[in-house]
């Protein structure tokens, strides 16, 4: 009889352990995100004589991610990038938008002498740009393949709201300007961008993991 009671009592714990697992799981699987920052072009990009600043305000990311384990996920993220002429060139804007699937690892457990709190994020995938130069150079219209790839660093403000800087790179697979004067106010290079933000679980507690 005691052999028993002690059979259904670890039944009990089991049951209880894989179902709080299961909830703690559930709870961060669901995260929107939001960022904003700064970007910077490749000047490879840019036909002679346009040259753009080193660094453009703004960059806006929006993006939804789903974690299917507790260290890896996807998700999908849009992307506004604004650059301008640099001094003594030409002038012009350009806006620099894009859509991207990403690939998230979470390698919080791989840096365990991160503090408490702290978590450690790298993204990749595929993904499409649009580039739109405004003012004179309006017709100068392009789009492309590209694959980011990023780094993010979070730090836990509460249970659901995390803040993060992100460090990511755009490489872009578009083809050369033909005729040149395609590429007058226009972009078909690479970029990276850095953005502050935060990160909103939307399924409970973004620390359960």
């Amino acid at each position: 009889m005691l052999s028993t009671i002690k059979h259904y009592c670890l039944l009990l714990i089991a049951v209880f352990a894989l179902s709080t697992a299961d909830a703690q799981i559930e709870t961060s699987k669901w995260k929107a995100l939001f960022a904003v920052g700064f970007n910077s072009p490749s000047q490879d990009g840019l036909v002679t004589p346009f040259e753009a600043n080193s660094i453009n305000f703004p960059t806006i990311n929006l993006g939804v991610q789903r974690m299917f384990t507790p260290q890896l996920g996807a998700k999908l993220d849009f992307g506004y990038n604004r650059f301008a002429n640099a001094d003594n060139t030409p002038e012009f804007k350009t806006n620099y938008t894009r859509v991207n699937l990403q690939f998230v690892y979470d390698a919080t457990r791989n840096f365990n002498f991160l503090p408490f709190g702290t978590g450690m994020l790298f993204h990749v995938g595929p993904g499409y740009s649009m580039i739109k130069p405004l003012g004179d150079y309006g017709d100068n219209k392009t789009s492309f393949l590209n694959a980011m790839g990023g780094m993010e660093f979070h730090y836990g403000i509460s249970e659901t709201v995390s803040a993060f800087v992100d460090a990511s790179y755009i490489l872009g697979f578009a083809d050369n300007f033909d005729p040149i004067t395609e590429g007058y106010g226009s972009f078909n290079g690479n970029m990276l961008t850095v953005t502050v933000g935060v990160a909103v679980s939307l399924s409970g507690c973004y620390t359960c993991n």
